[in-house]
């Protein structure tokens, strides 16, 4: 990937010289030898003497992944309270690739992601995916993840608005170690309910037992301390395969749910492989073939300008009947069962390289160096693209009509084999196979500095922090919507054969037509579908520059301490640079919008960004060792950047912690965090992009508990009985003789019109805590932390929610959001085809405002028969609240999830750990995870998981592991809802609930 910054490759290449030259350089003497038994907390600068600090930080043991049997870190990050789930391996339809972590459900862009507390890069240049890829985390490294919820921008600059996650790696290995673990997905299905529905509606569905998505990770690592023991070499390797598993493969995700639970149906796309042939209510008739308007006497008027208006001519809706090869009428069963072939695990394969190395040439010299390489490859895999209603026009001389099809929409009508009728065509293309994204992401960053000593009260580190990504995304089985119209324009070349009017007329010599007049696409050549396919491609990169130096000191010696402490005050003092650079650029296919299943073009983006930062952060104790006065201490941060955007920001911390006895501590911090706009949220072009809206049932017996005639819809103004009122949808843009005829989309999805705005303003949070930390001497092992947060965000970057936009302009008929909608693009009043869209274009918005309660236990005890101990981790959402333009509505999202809100954010969610250390040294654990039942479209139960883990060590070379996640095999809750704009996949939430059924992994690790 290219650079265009010179003081970027000036600074890499001396700074990693010399870095270099001082590991390689000969053993020097040390001054003196000093023990320092301090250690740096996430979210702080400064050393403190224990991992309790004035502010909550949540913490995972290197012990979980063994637990858990994970290989994949977001999946151990998304079962914690505090996480929301986002990016994840059961994203199929939009995947970008990637794994993230969002704290609090403020966002993945608003979690700061960090490796020994310095920055990853950004994950993918691509939508969706710039926050930090957590495929870099070589899990088999990681000592412990510090999770530190709230603001910390004044400790770490922007994007640490939700909070921190810090990965502390173990970085000062010796000897030689290697991992093995399988594992793999079995579940029953036996869901008879479900299984009625999709057998009931035609589709297959399994039943018994099944087995699939094997994963398979290998991890060596090796280290060795230098001779005089001043340094050390840490080096691994990893690699790791994870086979698919598709929808097809649950009963549960066997097809498109629609409706509500205990009245679900399956539901589908109308573009099915026998093609769907309608006008949607534009069909033209011959002069004079149709009344048009009523006289005086009520007596018929023809006109005769060949068109006439669409409410008095009557419509067709057909496809092919797979028995006599006729038009017959569309019906409400004839939809596609896009589910089975989407991929509900992704496949995937990774590799891992890096390593960690320092040597002390002196105490005032620590050179050290980071470097981490990662290859990450997974394919996302969807439903078959096809003719999304691309064209709009059929030749009525289109030599493959038979006569049946000509007399039922040309004939009829009065029209030739001269004449064109209004025809849009919605056709799968079962024969060219499943759509697949092929995304491969790689990643390289070095870090190297040096720390030390500076005299006996001050110490410095200074350190450059490079990271970049290659990025590249290979798209199959796509159709072209330019090849598609040339193909299905077919005419009589003269001599009785079937040709394309592009090649007639030559603008085309390569056309190959596409016959899907016949039952079973018994006619779809291959020579048709290598000239519809046409692959898609896109590259980009991002690069990121990071340079820090800070001084911290004891000022102590120079009188800087209260007259009630013991110890004097703490500082320190830095400076921190960060250049980032985002390259994105999709093919002419893409950027064109010729991919008939993409929804639109994709734009290009490119931009840079930088920033110079001067930060300070004090501690300083204000009463020690009185009584009630164990310790009473304030901690203060600031931090200034100045942006190259010509935009400057404060941030800053207070936080307070009273230790009135030593069982006691209470804490209390206020935060002020920021967000500088990304790349992609300042630069991108508009584009169109799909999203979500819920469905809609509409009862049209008017009895509530007669649901035989009730109907589904999507967007409140379309079908045959619009759920909102003609004034109501007229608001929206659509016209009276559209009213109760516009077509609705199958899928659910609709047009949007998204994109950057170089104009925005950074983000502002307040983070407020309060908590109590117990740690009763009477209850030896035990340990108890409470806390409060409140998290507000005010003027909030993203996009208006386009559901939000269309329901606001429902209700108010306001004319600035009005003004967002546009259904007339093509003339159909629709949301969803051709360039109908919503604008969502990202803005300074309302705000998020969050408040909940954290608790974390730890008890462990010596039963006489083994250690047993307990780890509880539970958050209790009071509220979330978001709005998302200025004045607008409030929604409350605690306990609901919705296209607005996005998926599950359970009131309750808890994790409880408890483990015997058994006599003879086998470790037996139980995994208890609870997610409290939520609202919305359809309500979901309360779910509780069981989890089940042994560890036993065979020698002090061989360590044997096995466990089960999910050992009752239990169910997701389902919900025809999921829509991928809000991670939801297969009828569920794969992220938040355990979509796959029961896990069952077993390891072995090798100790040398």
């Amino acid at each position: 990937m290219r650079t265009n910054s010179t003081i970027s490759r000036l600074l890499q290449g001396t700074v990693l010289s010399s870095a270099v030259l001082a590991m390689a350089a000969p053993a020097v003497a040390q001054d003196e030898t000093t023990t320092d038994d301090t250690i740096i907390v996430t979210g702080s600068r400064l050393p403190q003497a224990n991992l309790v600090g004035a502010s909550p930080v949540n913490q995972v043991n290197a012990e979980e992944f063994s637990y858990r049997g994970v290989i994949r870190v977001e999946d151990l990050l998304n079962d914690l309270p505090q996480v929301f789930a986002s990016n994840s391996a059961g994203d199929a339809n939009g995947a970008t690739g990637t794994a993230t972590v969002d704290l609090r459900g403020l966002g993945t862009v608003r979690t700061l992601v960090l490796q020994n507390g310095r920055r990853l890069p950004a994950g993918s240049p691509g939508a969706g995916g710039i926050a930090p890829d957590l495929n870099f985390i070589p899990g088999g490294l990681v000592e412990r993840v510090d999770v530190l919820t709230g603001g910390a921008s004044a400790t770490y600059g922007s994007d640490a608005v939700g909070g921190v996650v810090n990965f502390i790696m173990q970085d000062d290995f010796e000897g030689f170690k290697i991992d093995y673990q399988y594992g793999g997905y079995q579940h029953n299905n036996n869901n008879e309910t479900i299984q009625d529905v999709v057998t009931g509606a035609g589709f297959q569905t399994p039943s018994g037992s099944t087995w699939g998505g094997g994963t398979h990770e290998i991890t060596a690592i090796i280290g060795a301390n230098t001779g005089d023991g001043r340094g050390n070499v840490t080096a691994y390797a990893g690699y790791r395969t994870v086979k698919p598993v598709l929808q097809s493969e649950r009963d549960y995700s066997a097809c498109a749910l629609q409706g509500t639970a205990g009245s679900f149906d399956c539901g589908g796309s109308s573009t099915i492989p026998e093609g769907r042939f309608t006008d949607f209510g534009l069909a033209t008739a011959a002069p004079g073939t149709f009344p048009q308007l009523l006289d005086d006497d009520d007596m018929p008027v023809f006109e005769d300008d060949g068109v006439t208006p669409v409410q008095d001519i009557p419509g067709f809706d057909f496809t092919v009947d797979q028995s006599s090869g006729d038009f017959r009428d569309f019906g409400g069963g004839d939809l596609y069962n896009y589910g089975p072939l989407n991929y509900y695990q992704r496949p995937d394969e990774r590799i891992t390289l890096g390593g960690f190395a320092h040597y002390e040439i002196n105490r005032h010299a620590d050179v050290y160096m980071e470097v981490g390489f990662m290859d990450d490859r997974t394919v996302a895999q969807i439903a078959p693209s096809g003719a999304f209603f691309v064209t709009s026009s059929l030749s009525c001389g289109n030599p493959f009509l038979t006569s049946q099809q000509f007399d039922a929409v040309c004939g009829d009508y009065g029209l030739t084999p001269s004449d064109s009728q209004n025809v849009f065509i919605g056709r799968r293309n079962v024969e060219g196979g499943p759509r697949q994204s092929d995304l491969r992401h790689t990643t390289w960053r070095v870090v190297t500095g040096v720390r030390g000593e500076i005299d006996d009260n001050w110490n410095y580190d200074v350190y450059l922090n490079y990271g970049e990504n290659s990025f590249t995304n290979v798209y199959r089985n796509e159709l072209s919507i330019t090849n598609i119209q040339r193909a299905l324009n077919v005419v009589d070349d003269g001599s009785g054969n079937a040709v394309c009017q592009s090649v007639v007329d030559g603008s085309d010599p390569n056309c190959v037509p596409w016959n899907i007049f016949t039952p079973g696409g018994a006619d779809v050549t291959p020579a048709a579908l290598n000239y519809l396919i046409k692959p898609l491609f896109a590259r980009g990169g991002t690069e990121q520059t990071n340079i820090v130096g800070f001084v911290s000191g004891d000022l102590t010696s120079y009188g800087f301490q209260a007259p009630w402490a013991e110890e004097g005050v703490q500082s320190a003092f830095g400076f921190e640079y960060r250049e980032e650079f985002l390259d994105y650029e999709p093919d002419t296919g893409f950027t064109s919008g010729d991919g008939a299943g993409q929804g639109g073009p994709t734009n290009p983006a490119q931009g840079r960004l930088d920033v110079y930062e001067f930060f300070t952060e004090w501690s300083i104790p204000l009463v020690q060792g009185r009584e009630f006065f164990e310790d009473l201490s304030l901690d203060a941060g600031y931090r200034y950047s100045t942006y190259s955007t010509d935009v400057d920001t404060n941030t800053y911390k207070f936080a307070l912690q009273w230790r009135p006895t030593e069982d006691v501590m209470f804490r209390g911090s206020y935060q002020r965090a920021v967000r500088h706009a990304n790349i992609r949220e300042l630069f991108r072009p508009s584009g169109i992009g799909l999203f979500d809206l819920d469905e809609i049932t509409i009862s049209d017996s008017g009895t509530p508990d007669d649901t035989s005639d009730d109907i589904t819809a999507f967007d409140p103004c379309a079908g045959p009985m619009p759920s909102a009122t003609q004034a109501q949808c007229a608001n929206t843009g659509v016209t009276a003789s559209q009213y109760g005829s516009i077509a609705d989309s199958p899928a659910g999805q609709f047009n949007a019109l998204f994109g950057g705005n170089p104009n925005l303003s950074p983000e502002k949070s307040d983070t407020f805590s309060a908590g109590v930390v117990l740690t009763p001497a009477a209850i030896p092992g035990f340990n108890l932390t409470v806390d409060w947060y409140s998290i507000d965000v005010q003027d909030a970057i993203g996009p208006v929610d386009p559901a939000t936009i269309l329901n606001q302009c429902l209700d108010s008929g306001d004319p600035t959001l009005c003004g967002y909608i546009n259904r007339g693009v093509t003339g159909n009043g629709t949301l969803w085809l051709g360039q109908d869209n919503i604008v969502a274009t990202d803005q300074n918005l309302g705000f998020f405002k969050t408040t909940g309660i954290d608790f974390n236990a730890q008890y462990g005890l010596d039963t006489g028969y083994g250690d047993l101990n307990f780890h509880w981790n539970a958050t209790y959402l009071m509220s979330f609240e978001q709005q998302q333009f200025p004045g607008g509505p409030v929604d409350n999202c605690e306990g609901i999830f919705s296209s607005a809100c996005g998926a599950p954010r359970p009131e309750w969610t808890s994790n409880l750990r408890t483990t015997w250390g058994a006599p003879w040294g086998t470790d037996i654990s139980v995994f208890w995870r609870y997610l409290g039942g939520v609202g919305g479209p359809e309500t979901f139960d309360a779910v509780n998981y069981v989890d089940f883990a042994a560890i036993h060590p065979v020698n002090e070379n061989v360590t044997l592991r096995f466990g089960v996640n999910n050992v009752l095999d239990k169910e997701p809750p389902l919900t025809s809802s999921a829509g991928p704009s809000i991670f939801g996949n297969g009828n569920t939430f794969p992220g938040v609930y355990d979509a796959l059924g029961r896990y069952v992994f077993g390891g072995i690790t090798l100790n040398f």
